[in-house]
């Protein structure tokens, strides 16, 4: 029996989830998952408030329980040292957490105008300056990554907390028909043909068509 309990949101909304939720399979934790219903308010803040200091994803491991998706990483690389989940060498390592940083504080316009939602598709979505900023610095990021590490991950041959971190906007990119070039495009098939992260997009497409708060507060 799985000693440790993941809380998530929606499959197809929660980011943040995703986030959580992937970084407890990159790490190999046996673990059940809590889902919260489509109309607790908890669930309701992490879509509409965007939020990435909520208390879901949570993780309840034996006697120890964390959430904030940045603290879960640290706890699962602290417990699962052999996965990799951070860079063996520090100043990879260090990077590795100042771009997970960066998402975890920023991209606010992004999250705003290009909401995950794994079921629709948008072709030719007009993406507005803003947007399209943070866009241009997550490209950024994935390019300066791949190119000083190797690939195929953003920190060389396996995925880490890096790589769960930008998963969402990988959903995103793919829902609003952002162009990318070849390095992106190729980076973000790889991360979309995770067995865990089909195996969240499966999921995804089972749940309720829509949340109707979505629709009034994006």
């Amino acid at each position: 029996m799985a000693k440790a309990v993941l809380t998530i949101s929606s499959k197809n909304y929660g980011a943040w989830a995703l986030r959580g939720w992937l970084m407890a399979k990159l790490a190999g934790l046996e673990f059940t998952e809590e889902v919260i219903s489509l109309d607790d308010p908890a669930m309701k803040a992490e879509m509409l408030l965007l939020s990435s200091s909520m208390l879901v994803p949570s993780l309840q491991h034996n006697t120890v329980k964390v959430w904030d998706t940045l603290a879960i990483a640290e706890y699962l690389n602290e417990i699962k040292p052999k996965a990799g989940l951070l860079p063996a060498d520090v100043k990879a390592r260090a990077h590795c957490r100042a771009i997970c940083g960066e998402m975890h504080s920023g991209f606010g316009s992004l999250r705003g105008a290009l909401p995950m939602n794994i079921k629709a598709h948008f072709p030719q979505f007009k993406v507005w300056s803003r947007a399209q900023a943070d866009i241009d610095r997550v490209l950024e990021i994935w390019t300066e990554c791949l190119s000083t590490y190797g690939g195929p991950y953003l920190f060389g041959k396996t995925p880490t907390v890096a790589d769960a971190m930008y998963a969402p906007v990988v959903t995103r990119f793919q829902t609003y028909d952002v162009p990318l070039d070849k390095v992106c495009t190729d980076y973000s098939k790889r991360i979309l043909e995770l067995p865990a992260m089909k195996e969240w997009m499966a999921a995804a497409k089972t749940e309720p068509e829509e949340i109707d708060e979505l629709d009034a507060e994006f």
